[in-house]
């Protein structure tokens, strides 16, 4: 502890460069936790995956629908406890930058395959009730500013000529998890059905199915996929985290592209820090001789220049870890609809501060060995 006021007067000796090291550190940290926030935004749909759930799709990809009549035959299976479907609908609101996921659904059975979205009993009576009904998630609806009942106009050009359908908002759900998706917006399969061309009538984009326990997983994709086989549509089926991590690699090998920037991150705060401490080494070579000639031990030496590498990282993760906090928010209302939510989470705020702590360590060590290793006499000849 004798030393930290030292320390502190060092690190001030060059104010300005010490400014431009915090800020460069800032940053960069910035752009490191904006890089774990995408992954993990990208990697929700994987971490909240039901393990009791398989999705069904065309084995051609996932464009490709399937005949309605499958999801009775599917039900029929042993282990199979719930089927549902689902279609794509691709509309956009009012603007086509307003994009959402929006589903046709089966009314019927989508409750029971999916427990973790929770409307309000009365809101989903309605719904079931209203032809034209349509549920929001709560995400969507305080983006766009709707309250039950609002008409919701939602422009179509995917089945046939471009067409404006209108909905009435009869729900809003939500997540009981703050990561949950409540960006999706539903609304009935058979209103969807009798009002698309006759190619699309009577079809799904896919089904999701859920188990009676998870252990059947396997057994049960196998006898729907050979159930399947050499017909006009065979179908893929897979674990609904193996479907959503296969979803997300349609955007690109998002993983190998933040490894690759993540890296050349740390990189640079190393060399930027290292720079920074090698060079204060190096205009106080003869302080350091002289306290070494006075007593101060090779290892106290060395934890001066750490201590300093250190000071530097916590001042400046700190400050990128605080705009972090305060530009993720911005940035995920502004990519609202391009990306999915970014959250910033305590343990991501962790994870950064650590990673400070790590980067300051290493760029302090080698000039902070090169200081405990310095002989005095040598040292003292070049003052």
């Amino acid at each position: 502890m004798k030393f930290w006021r030292l320390i502190v007067a060092n690190l001030f000796r060059k104010k300005v460069r010490l400014i431009l090291t915090i800020g460069s550190f800032a940053i960069a940290l910035l752009l490191f936790t904006f890089l774990a926030v995408v992954q993990s935004a990208f990697n929700r749909g994987i971490d909240i995956a039901g393990a009791d759930r398989l999705v069904i799709i065309n084995r051609i990809g996932l464009i490709q629908t399937m005949p309605i009549s499958y999801g009775d035959r599917v039900r029929a299976i042993p282990g199979v406890k719930y089927v549902t479907q689902d279609h794509w609908f691709g509309g956009v609101y009012q603007d086509e930058k307003n994009f959402f996921p929006q589903f046709a659904i089966d009314v019927d059975n989508h409750r029971q395959v999916y427990p973790e979205f929770k409307v309000p009993d009365d809101q989903w009576k309605t719904f079931v009730k209203d032809q034209q009904g349509a549920i929001a998630g709560a995400r969507t609806a305080r983006r766009f500013g709707w309250k039950i009942g609002d008409r919701i106009p939602i422009k179509n050009s995917l089945y046939g000529a471009a067409k404006t359908w209108e909905f009435n908002l009869d729900g809003i759900y939500s997540t009981e998890k703050a990561d949950g998706d409540e960006s999706q917006f539903w609304f009935h399969w058979k209103n969807f059905d009798e009002n698309v061309p006759a190619a699309v009538k009577s079809t799904a984009g896919w089904y999701i199915l859920k188990l009676d326990s998870p252990d059947d997983a396997v057994r049960v994709a196998k006898t729907i996929d050979a159930q399947f086989a050499n017909s006009s549509y065979e179908t893929k089926t897979e674990t609904e985290s193996a479907f959503a991590a296969s979803f997300a690699k349609q955007f690109g090998n998002i993983q190998f592209l933040i490894v690759s920037i993540g890296s050349v991150v740390f990189f640079t705060l190393l060399l930027v820090t290292g720079n920074t401490m090698a060079i204060s080494v190096r205009e106080r070579t003869g302080e350091l001789a002289v306290l070494k000639a006075i007593g101060v031990t090779d290892r106290s030496v060395l934890f001066l220049v750490l201590g300093e590498a250190m000071m530097i990282a916590l001042f400046g993760g700190f400050l990128g870890l605080l705009l972090a906090w305060a530009a993720i928010p911005v940035l995920s209302v502004a990519l609202n609809g391009l990306l999915p939510p970014l959250l910033l989470s305590k343990a991501m705020l962790s994870l950064g501060l650590v990673f400070a702590v790590f980067v300051g360590m290493v760029s302090g060590l080698i000039p902070g060995i090169g200081a405990m290793r310095m002989r005095v006499v040598n040292a003292l000849r070049r003052v």
